[in-house]
């Protein structure tokens, strides 16, 4: 066992556990307060539901050898059944198999929580557990096959993706796309005000997403060496520059530099510069960089001009942002490794993700919408989802100025009393 490499992998897999939490601060600043514990919700159980789920069958189904066509993986790891604690990959110098199937858990924890942010404000909490259960198991898992193990069809096509560009943000942008056309729009869509209650929320979560994404890519070399280091740099440029190409267009279209447009934008250049980053020089980084803010920024407008509801704005940042990623690296790669053959490759891998998982989260979408209704009640969704589904709300404003309790009278306030700004929320 290589000592070095497998503290490597054990501290990147921490690190990108800490985005699934710091990708619900960032969509749970981004809604309105009424439903803000709802979207934090609806990503942090993610690592309760797939967790169990990578132990059961989604390790084998990814990981394990071919069953045939580069589509599956077998079923000889169900439960994790046949791997010791002293399994090593690599060969005679490796990490354990133990670190690597934890490291792959939280790539597959995090790509469902992406969607959340399309379906924010109107679907069943229950529902949407349903969904994400079969939503791994019929496309994470068999994507994550094709990707990334070596029997993978589009493993094999030599489809460039370090981290995830097609397995997971595309296939969670597109993904999210299908099911939100099932579920629909939110109730007062382009009519009602459904601006984010707490930027600082918002920027905090952007932060935590940047911080753990170091683990996300760099971790992906599975080794501390220079693939590492260099997708770890790049990763930083890029998300910068991204940054300030968000910026600029929006400064351009809309007058302003706004805190929601540079958190947005650092997510746009992270989620470019994940399967490319390993492939392509400083310079490439930053066009990828540059090219994602400004694009993602121009994209998050087509939900208007064609009318989907994408809440959160998953579609403009993580589909397209996973596209211009995964296409990039095809001219930009550096080392001999780019070129028109490469970039066929990319679009090859990019675009047959886009449809796979956009046919198969629709079915999903519409299995569970046909038996256990998927939209949340009118009623709820006016009046807000936490008080609906979790019984809580996210701030306490009945605390505030509040006097019996002082006077030793004894506080008849109901445990959940109403926010009188609800209505106004709303």
């Amino acid at each position: 066992m290589n000592g070095a490499d497998t503290a490597f992998v054990l501290i990147s897999a921490a690190l990108v556990m800490l985005m699934t939490p710091g990708l619900a601060f960032f969509y749970g600043g981004m809604v309105r307060v009424k439903s803000a514990l709802n979207m934090l919700m609806m990503s942090f159980v993610s690592l309760g539901i797939v967790t169990v789920l990578w132990v059961l069958y989604g390790y084998s189904l990814a990981f394990g050898d071919d069953l045939g066509g580069g589509l599956l993986g077998n079923f000889d790891h169900l439960g994790l059944k046949g791997i010791r604690p002293d399994t090593l990959t690599g060969g005679k110098e490796g990490i354990p198999v133990f670190a690597f199937a934890l490291f792959q858990l939280m790539f597959a924890v995090i790509t469902p929580a992406l969607m959340s942010g399309a379906l924010a404000d109107r679907v069943k909490f229950s529902a949407w557990c349903l969904f994400i259960t079969l939503w791994v198991s019929l496309v994470y898992f068999p994507v994550a096959h094709w990707v990334w193990q070596a029997d993978g069809w589009l493993f094999k096509l030599k489809v460039i993706d370090f981290a995830g560009g097609t397995a997971v943000h595309i296939n969670a942008g597109i993904g999210a796309l299908a099911a939100l056309l099932v579920v629909g729009k939110r109730i007062g869509f382009r009519k009602d005000p459904m601006r984010p209650h707490s930027l600082p929320l918002v920027m905090l979560g952007a932060s935590l997403l940047w911080f753990g994404w170091f683990g996300f890519n760099a971790g992906s070399a599975l080794a501390a060496n220079g693939t590492a280091a260099t997708m770890a740099l790049n990763t930083q440029v890029a998300t910068g520059a991204a940054m300030l190409g968000w910026l600029a267009y929006e400064r351009v279209r809309h007058g302003a530099f706004t805190t929601l447009g540079a958190a947005s934008g650092a997510v746009a250049g992270l989620v470019a510069i994940t399967p490319s980053g390993a492939a392509v020089n400083a310079f490439g980084a930053i066009l990828i960089g540059l090219v994602a803010g400004a694009v993602c920024s121009w994209a998050v407008g087509l939900k208007f001009r064609l009318g989907y509801d994408d809440s959160l704005d998953v579609i403009g940042v993580h589909l397209v942002g996973g596209v211009i990623g995964t296409l990039l690296v095809g001219l930009l790669a550096v080392d001999g490794v780019g070129g028109a053959e490469q970039l066929g490759r990319q679009a090859a891998g990019a675009f047959s993700v886009m449809a796979y998982s956009f046919a198969v989260s629709w079915i999903l979408a519409k299995l569970v919408d046909r038996t256990v209704g998927f939209r949340a009640a009118e009623d709820d969704e006016i009046a807000g989802l936490d008080r609906a589904f979790h019984a809580e709300t996210a701030y306490d404003h009945s605390a505030a100025g509040g006097t019996t309790a002082l006077r030793g009278a004894p506080d008849r306030r109901p445990e959940n009393p109403r926010p009188e700004n609800e209505k106004v929320d709303a």
